[in-house]
Formats: structure tokens, C-alpha cells, sequence
């Protein structure tokens, strides 16, 4: 498994979605990405507000170490349109860039939820084509935004529905546990979650995924981890303009 294909992983699942009526007009969020104990680059997530719009826009590099072998520069957008009341919203549209190695990808998607269809484009390959997509249909970022507004109990999963531009996927989210742990900014306590990953890209299924998710309204993702072939992958917090209050140390 690439070091690569896990980092633009995490550029996914990273992000720092609040519910509507506790969202931050701007926030930013870093995080570390390791691979068996060594840093292997840095995931930035920025949120911003613009009129009744979400914009987010999440960006993955390798460290100097890894850029002298297989450099990697990952870009994802979304902009998503609030919904009112308690209604979290729906995608409006999604760009995904990849540049890793000699790997290239850039390909759009824009979302018309009254006629439930999705038009995606392959902007290097030149191709487009449209696509039939559920009323609670989102993106790859978008719908870690949606997850996070819903109730997580452990023991229980919940299924999301997800447009990767060229694919619509349902997916099992499975909450495990809640959980205590220890990172760079403090302590939290974490509901534990494990997404159940089908598709290409982002989501592609690269071993036993797990999210330790802040355990508040805010579900903040602190941690993320992965088990590959040789060692583990993990994604810490580690700073930004905003992280979530830690939790009390315990004895």
C-alpha cells in the first residue's frame, strides 16, 4: 500500500464539521500524518462561510523525506448550500486533484438536488457523464460533515450514501466504542468510529480504517488510523485555529 494513497485518504475523513447552528465562520485544523512512527506529511483542513455556502477546502504534502521519492500534493474542495433549521444542507459541488508521483487526477462533479442528477467531469481524460444520485447523496468531504450531525451510539451502524465521480456508494459506518486518548493538544474523550470503505480513491478499502471522534456536539476527529502491510498509518491532531477543549486528565 502507497504512503500516498493513505495520506489523501486522511485528506478526507479530516475535516472539522460543526452542526449549522454552532458553525465557525472560518476555522483550520492540522494535522500529522505518520507511518510507523515517522512523519510522513501534513493534512490542512480550512472551513469558511461564504452567504448561505460552506466552503471547505482540505490539502495533503509530503515531507521532504518522501518528496525526494514520490512526492505528494493532493487538493479537495466542496461547496456546500446550508440547509435551514437543523437541516445539515446538500453538496452543490466537488473538485478532487491529485498529484502523487507520476499519478495524476483532476475531476469535478456538480450536484442538482432537484432533479436528483449529478454531471461529473474527468478533466484530464477529457470525458463526462451523468449520473442518478438519492435525495442524501454527498461527496467525499461533504459527507463527513453529515455524519457528524448525527447521533453515534456504540454498537450501532448507519449507512451514508457517497458520489466519487464516478460512483454512487453506500457505505456502513460502523461506531464502535467511546475511548479516551491521549494527543499533542490534550486529552479528549472520543466516540470510535470505523467507516466500512468501498470505493476508488479517497474511499478505497486499504485495511481496518478507525476515527476517534471527539465525544460532544462538535465530533471533532482528532485521530485516524490504519493497519497496511508493513506497520500502521496514523493522523493526529496537532493544531490550527481551533480544536475542540480536552478532556481532564483521569488517574
Amino acid at each position: 500500500m502507497k504512503i500516498s494513497a493513505l495520506l489523501s485518504f486522511f485528506a478526507v475523513l479530516i475535516l472539522s464539521a460543526l452542526p449549522a447552528s454552532a458553525m465557525s465562520p472560518n476555522e483550520k485544523l492540522v494535522y500529522d500524518v505518520s507511518w510507523t512512527g515517522v512523519k510522513a506529511g501534513t493534512t490542512t483542513q480550512e472551513l469558511s462561510t461564504k452567504g448561505n455556502e460552506l466552503h471547505i477546502v482540505t490539502t495533503t504534502r509530503s515531507t521532504p523525506w518522501l518528496d525526494t521519492f514520490f512526492r505528494v500534493e493532493d487538493r479537495a474542495e466542496s461547496v456546500v448550500v446550508r440547509g435551514s433549521g437543523d437541516r445539515f444542507g446538500f453538496p452543490k459541488y466537488f473538485r478532487n486533484k491529485i498529484s502523487e508521483g507520476s499519478h495524476r487526477r483532476l475531476k469535478e462533479a456538480r450536484f442538482d438536488q432537484q432533479k436528483l442528477k449529478v454531471e461529473s467531469k474527468d478533466l484530464l481524460h477529457k470525458t463526462q457523464r451523468i449520473d442518478d444520485i438519492s435525495a442524501t447523496t454527498y461527496d467525499p468531504l461533504s459527507i463527513v460533515y453529515y455524519v457528524r450531525t448525527l447521533d453515534l451510539v456504540p454498537g450501532r451502524s448507519l449507512f451514508v450514501d457517497i458520489y466519487d465521480c464516478k460512483k454512487l456508494w453506500n457505505t456502513e459506518v460502523k461506531v464502535l466504542k467511546r475511548e479516551e486518548i491521549e494527543t499533542p493538544v490534550g486529552r479528549f474523550k472520543t466516540i470510535v468510529v470505523q467507516p466500512m470503505m468501498k470505493a476508488d480513491g479517497f474511499f478505497a478499502r486499504t485495511g481496518e480504517v478507525k476515527v476517534w471522534l471527539t465525544d460532544d456536539a462538535l465530533k471533532i476527529p482528532v485521530m485516524v488510523s490504519t493497519k497496511v502491510k508493513i506497520g500502521k498509518i496514523k493522523a493526529v491532531l496537532t493544531g490550527g485555529s481551533y480544536w475542540p477543549q480536552a478532556a481532564q486528565k483521569t488517574d
